[in-house]
């Protein structure tokens, strides 16, 4: 589509010797546009083809500095009209310069329909910008909003300017009530429709943000991962079922990697080299974050490489013979019962047990761990930090006991 715009000032009309308005005249597509900008000026005193006043007095610098912010505001108008995404005219330019715009879409822009240009472009970014998972969530999201709309409201669409703290808190509500959601997924969903509200406000298409007094925290969750035993279980396992035994080595990878599904889907043979201490080393970019991670590879990881390299699944672009998530979750759960795991087994615990028991519980730095995780803040992997705390506390707490049992000290 093209968007790229023409335009000039000009004078309209007037006698010879009188004043002539000073119109802009905007070209898009080989269609025109024009509006008084009104503002007068003498023929003589005028510049035709600079599209500007003749002369350094100071009437003229005032009018030159005017017609500057109006080519300056024409821009930022037609920007405006770009990141919308749909197709406009030079009329509409003009209209929106002139803010004629803002009242018909302070009176017509309905909250699913921006939920749902949000969520379109979106759609076109995944795999750029946004990773699959992150347009799903968006997609549940709307669902979940119009839902509520649909329940509450008893229609199927509101104006965004009717979206205040009342709504939000009873979204929030209706998510934990009926929609059963325990209380992280209702923030996380909330918070997804926060970001619809932010691109209403920027677009002025409402002149209050609602939730400025909503205050919405997350609860700290203990993350499962598997102990030195468990882990040990798992490796030393023997599984005659092929699928489950490919899916068994997948989660063993990711155990020694920290590597996530998505990462360990797409890992390349470019992302294997040989680091600064000559043996090989991950290097990739998080599919979540973006953020560079490089991780050594450990024996047990490399083992699995090289157990898989001649797979008639495995190429160049794709080291390891992954299933889906959903297949590959699944199977996870059978392994965990064969192996005596009695834990929710995740894919995603694969990554929780990296960071705890294959990395800090044998003294790796948590600044190296971070690294290695791809995390942007030390914070977040300072959380794994505390889960082994309380780890050592109750194991300290069994062996108290153990020696109370056996009468290690008496009582003064």
């Amino acid at each position: 589509m093209d968007t790229n715009f023409f335009h000039i000032f000009y004078l309209r009309g007037g006698a010879k010797n009188s004043l002539s308005p000073i119109y802009l005249r905007v070209t898009l597509r080989g269609k025109r546009a024009a509006t008084s900008l009104r503002r007068k000026i003498s023929k003589e005193d005028w510049n035709s083809s600079a599209g500007r006043a003749k002369g350094n007095t100071e009437k003229a610098k005032i009018l030159n500095r005017y017609l500057s912010k109006v080519e300056n505001d024409l821009y930022i108008s037609h920007q405006k009209l770009l990141e919308k995404g749909t197709k406009f005219t030079a009329q509409d330019l003009v209209d929106t310069f002139l803010g004629k715009d803002k009242k018909k879409e302070d009176q017509e822009r309905m909250l699913l329909d921006i939920f749902q240009e949000h969520n379109d472009r979106v759609n076109r970014l995944v795999g750029k910008d946004f990773a699959a998972g992150t347009a799903e969530r968006y997609r549940t999201a709307k669902n979940h909003v119009g839902e509520y709309i649909e329940k509450e409201y008893k229609v199927s669409d509101i104006p965004v300017k009717e979206v205040n703290l009342k709504f939000i808190t009873g979204f929030e509500y209706y998510l934990k009530t009926e929609r059963n959601c325990a209380h992280n997924s209702a923030i996380k969903y909330v918070t997804n429709f926060k970001k619809i509200i932010r691109i209403a406000l920027s677009n002025e298409w409402i002149a209050k943000d609602p939730f400025q007094n909503w205050k919405g925290k997350l609860k700290v969750v203990d993350r499962e991962f598997l102990t030195e035993v468990e882990l040990q279980a798992l490796i030393s396992k023997e599984i005659k079922n092929e699928r489950l035994d490919l899916i068994k080595d997948i989660f063993t990878f990711s155990c020694f990697t920290g590597l996530s599904y998505a990462e360990v889907k797409k890992l390349s043979e470019k992302e294997v080299v040989i680091g600064i201490d000559g043996n090989k080393w991950i290097k990739t970019k998080r599919t979540k974050t973006k953020t560079r991670c490089s991780v050594p590879i450990l024996p047990v990881a490399e083992a699995i490489l090289e157990k898989y390299s001649s797979h008639p699944d495995v190429s160049e672009k794709r080291l390891l013979p992954i299933l889906s998530n959903q297949k590959t979750n699944a199977y996870i759960k059978e392994i965990a019962d064969l192996c005596g795991i009695n834990k929710n087994l995740t894919f995603h615990l694969a990554r929780h047990t990296f960071a705890t028991t294959v990395t800090l519980a044998n003294g790796v730095p948590i600044e190296s761990v971070s690294k290695m995780l791809g995390h942007k803040n030390l914070r977040t992997t300072q959380h794994y930090a505390k889960i082994l705390d309380r780890k050592v506390g109750d194991d300290m707490a069994v062996l108290k006991e153990r020696l109370e049992s056996k009468n290690f000290w008496r009582k003064a």
